[in-house]
């Protein structure tokens, strides 16, 4: 049931205030329009299906009813017609012997406050305005509450698709931060980056359509990605056919170099269910390969009034690139440098390569052959 529309006082050349009166009895029905037809604009009723069909009819802001009908008492009305008209203002018309009765329509919240008979003009005008005062407070209240929910719908839709650009990580930082301008933070970190690239790529790009090489995409990033934040990484970058991921920043964790080591293992493995998935769909058999480099970086977020991006800027991110480049005559294999290899060779099992130059230092190179992880 939704609340009727906010009405607005009558001065500034709007509706008056409604009001349903309900009473067997012509005389008194006709009593009340003639003393208060200069403020309200006045229904009237002598049976409770009369007031009924008027509701249906008629947006009602108070309904007043005598107690004493005879198809039905004034509560076992009200009681009838709060399921469709909850919103509505009610007061009952009563002598002191129904007293009872209507006290405890009082208690039950069927009834806002009775009104003796017989009553007085001056009086029952205050208490009617007291009554319409309620009702569009109340309406006023439950108009704000939706305009709030609406606000807080929109922002949680702005902020879920704001995060499948800007990881959730950093989104967290700045909405919790004091000031209302983030600020330009770069620190040392010494982080993991994980790249990944589709071999023979390009041989698919010619075989696919436009469209079905964006849902094969779709797909592959959305269970490589998956993997990645599973393993508490932070995807940096999408290249095409090639992912990015950072392990140490913007979060840290205790195990940065075993995440990332375990996520490309599970990357590797999760190959076998896409490409049976996919392989009504395409003729192509997704074979890739990944590298590992360990060491120190520039990390933190790059911010103009238009624009904010997480940087991660380091000799690691290029020997990440390098050593990925070894990987383009293999399938499905993982290749590390020295640094991670340091620190996960307690848990892994690896096949020294050799040693190739990057970055102008000669480096050995791993295969990592499986890992045992222990989460965090």
């Amino acid at each position: 049931m939704t609340m009727p529309s906010l009405m607005q006082d009558n001065k500034m050349g709007v509706k008056k205030p409604t009001i349903l009166y309900v009473d067997d009895e012509q005389f008194n029905l006709d009593a009340f329009v003639a003393a208060f037809r200069r403020y309200y604009t006045i229904y009237t009723a002598t049976s409770a299906m009369e007031a009924i069909k008027i509701l249906t009819q008629h947006e009602v802001e108070l309904i007043i009813t005598d107690q004493r009908m005879p198809e039905m008492t004034g509560v076992q009305f009200l009681e009838a017609v709060i399921p469709e008209y909850p919103h509505s203002v009610r007061m009952i018309l009563t002598g002191f012997s129904d007293i009872d009765a209507i006290i405890k329509s009082i208690n039950n919240g069927l009834v806002l406050r009775y009104i003796t008979k017989p009553w007085n003009e001056d009086e029952l005008k205050q208490i009617i305005d007291i009554g319409i005062k309620i009702y569009r407070q109340e309406q006023s209240n439950f108009l704000l509450m939706n305009s709030l929910k609406d606000l807080v719908n929109k922002h949680e839709k702005t902020l879920d698709l704001f995060q499948k650009y800007v990881p959730k990580d950093i989104t967290d930082q700045f909405v919790n931060l004091p000031n209302e301008e983030p600020s330009l933070k770069a620190e040392n970190r010494v982080v993991s980056v994980l790249f990944s690239d589709i071999r023979q790529f390009t041989k698919l790009t010619n075989t696919l359509d436009s469209k079905a090489l964006v849902d094969y995409l779709n797909k592959y990033f959305s269970l490589m990605i998956n993997i990645v934040i599973k393993h508490q990484g932070y995807v940096y970058k999408l290249l095409g056919d090639g992912l990015i991921a950072v392990f140490g920043a913007p979060i840290s964790h205790i195990r940065n170099q075993q995440n990332a080591a375990c996520c490309a293992a599970e990357m590797i493995e999760a190959l076998d269910n896409f490409n049976k998935t996919m392989q009504e769909k395409i003729n192509f058999k997704t074979t890739i390969g990944i590298s590992i480099a360990t060491g120190e970086a520039v990390v933190g977020h790059t911010i103009s009034k238009h624009f904010l991006s997480y940087s991660v800027i380091g000799e690691v991110v290029d020997s990440a690139l390098k050593i990925e480049e070894l990987t383009r005559e293999m399938r499905d294999v993982i290749l590390i440098d020295e640094p991670t290899c340091s620190l996960i060779k307690d848990e892994a099992k690896l096949d020294e390569l050799g040693q190739i130059d990057i970055n102008g230092k000669q480096q050995k190179i791993y295969k990592l052959i499986s890992i045992h992880h222990n989460p965090e």
